[in-house]
């Protein structure tokens, strides 16, 4: 494929989550903006040429449809994500210890988790050689449904800090799309 064999990590924030009264943190559902903001993610993968080739995914509700939105984007491209308990209210270092257990055949990995776990590794890992705009975009402001991609030429176990080039940072809402 490309050079050196980069390998890609993509990082997204759920989609747009409902507050209801009652219910378990956990089991928080999507709004109805973050069922029309999901799918956007996996449609920018599809036209970018940037499907993974695993999927990992926090079990709580939101980030589960969030997955399910951005799987039927992919359709048959996609992986089967893996549901990841441990991505449940992660901490930085927390996340990127479940990705350096990814194997090293794997060249695309999607990780759907929360804030401030995405936002905090995302800039963990940004080396030098990063998009500026897209790193300063993503430290002032991470809404759901974020996606950071990066892209690195180390083992998946390699990965610690700063040595992963940012991309882009996309942020697609349903209701701005032009059309």
């Amino acid at each position: 494929m490309a050079s050196h064999h980069l390998k890609r990590l993509m990082l997204l924030r759920h989609a747009k989550a409902e507050w209801g009264a009652g219910v378990a943190d956990h089991e928080r559902s999507l709004s109805s903006r973050g069922h029309l903001d999901a799918p956007l993610a996996g449609r920018w993968m599809v036209e970018n040429d940037a499907v993974p080739d695993l999927i990992l995914c926090s079990t709580a509700l939101r980030a589960r449809q969030t997955c399910t939105w951005v799987s039927k984007e992919l359709g048959d491209k996609g992986p089967t994500p893996k549901l990841e308990e441990g991505l449940y209210a992660a901490r930085a270092v927390e996340i990127l210890a479940l990705i350096n257990a990814v194997p090293s055949t794997v060249t695309s990995l999607l990780v759907v988790a929360h804030m401030p776990g995405v936002q905090d590794l995302a800039m963990r890992l940004a080396s030098v050689d990063s998009n500026e705009d897209a790193v300063m975009e993503m430290a002032t402001h991470y809404p759901t449904a974020g996606l950071t991609v990066l892209e690195h030429d180390r083992d998946w176990a390699e990965l610690d800090g700063r040595d992963a080039a940012v991309t882009d940072f996309v942020v697609r809402r349903a209701h701005s799309a032009s059309r």
